[in-house]
């Protein structure tokens, strides 16, 4: 399904920032907004909330330590028992390095995955761009143009008194 947009194009990022607060002020719905570099206070402007991506390296760090734990447990006590100068079989702190490692790197692994999931990139995506130059020094907001109502039109005029540079309508696939 192909959906429609607004682009506006900024040579400023303050600009743009003005532009964005204007939209979201109007009500107009935003889709992204793309920058060359990080642009501070963007995601206050856009009303984005925290990442949850935090939590997800914890809960996979929680895993790879209990899988950890729970694989030498079973080897060195139930599997292969070894009678090593008298020590007992659950020797805990021969566990540390393991457990950490293993935390360590389920926790990397599972949140390089988890951002890729949600940014649905995967390999063989074509990239779409959503201004020229928006890699090197333009500021582009795309806005959602709906069919029966007049938004896009409120996107642009915002847009045009906010300092767009330029501002197109796009089609696109979402």
């Amino acid at each position: 399904m192909t959906d429609r947009f607004v682009v506006g194009s900024f040579g400023e990022p303050g600009t743009m920032l003005a532009a964005v607060d204007a939209l979201r002020g109007a009500g107009v719905a935003i889709h992204d907004v793309f920058a060359p570099y990080p642009v501070h206070g963007l995601d206050q402007a856009m009303g984005i909330r925290r990442s949850r991506l935090p939590l997800v390296t914890l809960l996979a760090g929680l895993g790879g330590l209990c899988f950890a734990l729970a694989f030498q447990y079973y080897t060195a006590v139930f599997d292969w028992p070894l009678d090593v100068g008298g020590k007992p079989e659950n020797s805990t702190l021969a566990f540390v390095p393991v457990c950490f490692e293993l935390t360590v790197l389920i926790g990397g692994l599972g949140t390089v995955g988890a951002f890729l999931l949600r940014a649905r990139l995967f390999p063989g995506k074509r990239e779409q761009l959503a201004a020229l130059g928006v890699t090197n020094n333009v500021f582009a907001i795309v806005t959602y143009a709906p069919r029966d109502a007049n938004d896009d039109e409120l996107a642009r005029r915002i847009m045009l008194e906010n300092g767009a540079d330029e501002v197109e309508e796009r089609e696109g696939s979402t």
